[in-house]
C-alpha cells in the first residue's frame, strides 16, 4: 500500500511511502485481537480486592440462643454470614488476573490490528518532526492542521521523545508511543494512526519476523 506524505502544517508533500504486505495488508485476525486486548486489560487490574470472611471478624464466638425451644431458627455465632457485620461467604481475594499469551499470537494481533487500520484508511504519514520544548498548543496545532483534533489520535514515534510525549499528555483523544511500545490495545481504541517516517521500518522491523 502506497502512502503520501503529510508535513506538520497538514499539506501532502512530494514523498510517498510503501506499506510492507508482511505487517499491514494481512487478513486480520479477529480472535488474536481479541486475546491480545483482554491480555493487556487483565494486566492492568491491581487485584486487590478483599472482604473479611467469617474467620477474620472480630466477634465472640458464643453461641447466640440455644439450640431448641426458643421457636426460632438455630444459629451459631454472631459473625455468621447470615447476620449484618457476619462475615461474606466465598468473598474475593487478592488475586493475579494476568495469564500467559504467546509471542506468536501477540504479534499476530498488532499485525492484524495493524492491516486493519490500513484496510480502513485510517492511516496518516507524517514527515518526522521534533518539538523545542513542550507545548500542548502547538501539538493542537498539528492535529488541527491535519483535521484530527476531535479524533482519538494515536501518533507512533521511531524513538520515545519527550518533548512531543509531554505535549500530548493533557489531550484526552490523543497518545503518543515509541514503535516499541505499540500495543494492540491502543490501536484499537484510535480513530486515527498517525506514522512518522522513521516508525514505520522500526515497526515493520519488529513485525515483519
Amino acid at each position: 500500500m502506497k502512502l503520501s506524505v503529510y508535513n506538520t502544517k497538514g499539506k501532502e508533500t512530494s514523498k510517498s511511502v510503501t506499506l510492507s504486505k508482511d505487517v499491514f495488508g494481512i487478513e486480520p485476525n479477529n480472535h488474536a485481537i481479541y486475546l491480545d486486548v483482554k491480555h493487556y486489560l487483565a494486566a492492568q487490574r491491581k487485584g486487590t480486592h478483599k472482604s473479611k470472611e467469617r474467620g477474620e471478624i472480630s466477634g465472640s464466638r458464643r453461641k447466640l440462643r440455644k439450640q431448641k425451644g426458643s421457636g426460632a431458627a438455630r444459629v451459631g455465632d454472631i459473625k455468621n454470614p447470615l447476620f449484618r457485620g457476619g462475615g461474606r461467604v466465598f468473598g474475593p481475594r487478592p488475586r493475579n488476573y494476568e495469564f500467559k499469551l504467546n509471542k506468536k499470537v501477540k504479534t499476530l494481533a498488532r499485525k492484524s490490528a495493524l492491516s486493519q487500520m490500513a484496510k480502513d484508511k485510517n492511516i496518516i504519514v507524517l514527515e518526522d518532526f521534533s518539538m523545542d520544548s513542550p507545548s500542548t498548543k502547538g501539538y493542537v496545532k498539528i492535529l488541527s492542521n491535519l483535521e484530527q483534533e476531535n479524533n482519538k489520535t494515536l501518533l507512533i514515534l521511531a524513538d520515545s521523545n519527550k518533548n512531543i510525549i509531554l505535549s500530548s499528555r493533557n489531550l484526552k483523544k490523543s497518545k503518543v508511543l515509541s514503535a516499541s511500545s505499540l500495543t494492540t490495545y491502543d490501536l484499537m481504541n484510535a480513530n486515527k494512526l498517525m506514522l512518522v517516517e522513521s516508525s514505520i521500518k522500526e515497526i515493520e522491523k519488529n513485525y515483519k519476523k
